[in-house]
């Protein structure tokens, strides 16, 4: 039988800037991991900082991303993601997507899930 893993809090949502993105490294089954997080109202969105074009990560400057025109801009190649989905829309990696990570916001802290 398997044992469910209780969430693991990441940040309180209203330390998050609404409308953009901050990265957060954090310990998942796989190792050490840095996160993209991306807020836009009460709603988070979390994927792997890594580039699915070369195995980059997607900031400029640690912790720093580039939205423009309603993407998420990789620094090192100009892949464009969308914000909703982590799909690339445009770039040498189009048709591939950021790989997502399970969270959720729950009573106003923004929770690790698995």
């Amino acid at each position: 039988m398997e044992t469910a893993i209780p969430p693991r809090h990441l940040c309180r949502l209203n330390d998050m800037p609404d409308g953009e993105a901050m990265a957060l490294d954090v310990r998942l089954p796989d190792g050490e991991e840095s996160l993209i997080l991306l807020r836009r109202g009460d709603r988070v969105n979390a994927w792997l900082n890594i580039c699915p074009h070369a195995g980059r990560r997607l900031d400029w400057a640690p912790g720093k991303f580039l939205l423009s025109k309603g993407m998420l801009v990789c620094a090192a190649h100009g892949a464009c993601f969308g914000l909703d989905t982590g799909e690339c829309v445009s770039g040498p990696c189009r048709g591939e997507s950021l790989r997502t990570v399970p969270i959720r916001v729950e009573q106003g802290e923004v929770l690790l899930d698995g």
